[in-house]
């Protein structure tokens, strides 16, 4: 069964939410852990076993998964019935990948620059800045009320989660404040937001 390592309030609570969408909560185990905060409090906690103690980590028998678009990707290829991912062969295989990695690669270190207002023109080149971000999610979202058409999907909710954790990232571009707010009124994302706030 794969394992979950997870600590709320933190960057493992969109796979949680994912497990919920998915209706996989009892084919996957998860454990909670501590972690070290960035306002100092945590800990790293000796039952974890990514390399790092970090937030989240899948494994699945001796294969062992760290970052979200990749455990986001095992997942829902794991769970295909599910109908959240894009298997191999989908004609939205490409496009779906490239959302992971987009927010992977581009989208997270965006939010986490304008966030600690780090600017420099060797960041905006290779990362963008927050308004290219925001200008290429509304271009997709032109038209459609999720980044692959009609269907949310894992990607929906992958790229709108920072914005759900920090709503002062986003600018009020009305499509993409829209596309968050229905991502983020998901049963699934309510119930682990509510859950995880409430420990807070």
């Amino acid at each position: 069964m794969p394992t979950l390592y997870h600590s709320p309030n933190s960057r493992s609570s969109t796979i949680v939410a994912l497990i919920e969408e998915m209706d996989i909560a009892d084919r996957v185990d998860i454990v909670t852990v501590d972690i070290r905060r960035r306002d100092g409090s945590g800990a790293p906690d000796p039952r974890n076993p990514h390399p790092e103690k970090k937030v989240p980590y899948l494994t699945i028998g001796d294969d062992h998964v760290r970052e979200r678009g990749a455990i986001v990707t095992v997942l829902t290829d794991m769970f295909a019935d599910a109908g959240l991912g894009r298997p191999v062969g989908d004609p939205q295989r490409g496009a779906f990948l490239g959302w992971l990695f987009y927010y992977q690669g581009v989208m997270e270190p965006v939010l986490v620059h304008s966030w600690a207002g780090l600017d420099h023109p060797a960041l905006r080149e290779t990362f963008r800045d927050l308004d290219a971000v925001l200008t290429r999610l509304a271009e997709a979202l032109d038209g459609q009320p999720y980044l692959l058409g009609t269907e949310y999907s894992a990607v929906d909710l992958l790229l709108s989660s920072p914005f759900q954790w920090m709503p002062d990232t986003l600018p009020d571009v009305p499509v993409v404040r829209a596309w968050v707010e229905r991502c983020a009124a998901r049963p699934a994302v309510r119930s682990v937001t509510d859950r995880e706030r409430a420990l807070l």
